[in-house]
């Protein structure tokens, strides 16, 4: 089936998929997307929609929710200049990742009902789940930039960054960006990257990355098989990598769901106003605080992220 509209003719695909309840794509995608102009992910307010690629095969795919949080079913559609029929079963596995479809947060709601400040949490944002960059990759990189800086400049150079490096797919709304490559962004020198708005020490950080995973010389997603101390002490020997935007990676690119990134100042600062906390809270503090969700120290930070959306007007 094709899309035609004015001059952009795109051929089309579709299916579904069932996550487990609760779930709540508005909530999951916010999470993912931080701020409302993100361009690799954006959202309507009714669909979803990212450029991937799929073995050289470029589309965009787009998923609307059907049904509420206890009955949720996903409409996905894939476009893309080639027919993105064999990318079906690539993309059913790449949206159960990022989206966290399969997870079971019975264990998360019943621990939270145990200390009410967290479940008033828990229920304000009940159905959202730990969203992941398809890559960790993507998420260093997301890591990388952001460091020291708001999150509102950090989003705005990464969309430059896409504009300039990431794969573009002409759609009848306009032309979408997709994340870089590493294959792409390792051709690149560190001063290709400064107009863009990133420091010398960054972008020789996100070349020097590049170029290691282009070139098979790190494998991250292997990290997955590793332990979180493993896995972090691995990606802290990384330039430009410190505790933060380890435990950003491992949080947002692997998904380990009992990591919360405490240098995150904005998450330090609102979980110290949900304890109401008379003293800042250092790093042990955090520990101490978190006992009473143990396992899931970073699906409360993906709860306060949107719980500081929602005070910034933004969800």
């Amino acid at each position: 089936m094709k899309e035609k509209r004015g001059t952009v003719s795109l051929n089309e695909a579709s299916f579904r998929l069932r996550p487990q309840a609760p779930f709540r794509l508005d909530y999951t995608v916010w999470a993912l997307r931080r701020r409302p102009g993100n361009i690799v992910d954006r959202w309507d307010g009714v669909a979803w929609r990212r450029v991937v690629a799929d073995d050289g095969t470029v589309l965009e795919v787009q998923v609307t929710q059907t049904g509420d949080a206890k009955r949720p079913v996903l409409n996905v559609r894939l476009l893309g200049e080639q027919p993105p029929v064999q990318s079906t079963a690539t993309m059913r596995a790449l949206l159960g990742r990022m989206l966290g479809l399969g997870t079971d947060l019975s264990d998360f709601y019943r621990l939270a009902r145990g200390h009410r400040k967290f479940d008033a949490l828990a229920e304000a944002f009940r159905g959202v789940r730990l969203p992941r960059f398809p890559s960790v990759f993507e998420a260093l990189v997301n890591g990388i930039c952001c460091q020291q800086l708001s999150l509102t400049v950090g989003i705005t150079i990464l969309n430059r960054l896409a504009e300039a490096c990431g794969d573009r797919l002409d759609t009848p709304g306009g032309a979408v960006y997709g994340f870089p490559r590493p294959q792409v962004l390792a051709g690149l020198e560190a001063a290709d990257l400064k107009p863009l708005g990133f420091s010398r020490q960054k972008a020789e950080a996100l070349v020097s990355l590049s170029r290691q995973v282009a070139d098979n010389a790190i494998d991250l997603e292997g990290l997955g098989a590793m332990g979180d101390e493993e896995a972090r002490s691995m990606l802290l020997r990384l330039r430009g990598v410190g505790r933060w935007t380890a435990d950003y990676a491992l949080l947002r690119g692997l998904g380990r769901a009992a990591v919360f990134p405490r240098g995150d100042v904005g998450a330090r600062n609102r979980l110290q106003g949900l304890l109401h906390a008379r003293k800042p809270l250092d790093d042990e503090a955090i520990d101490r605080r978190l006992r009473d969700c143990p396992g899931f120290a970073g699906l409360v930070y993906i709860h306060l992220l949107l719980s500081g959306l929602c005070e910034e007007g933004r969800l």
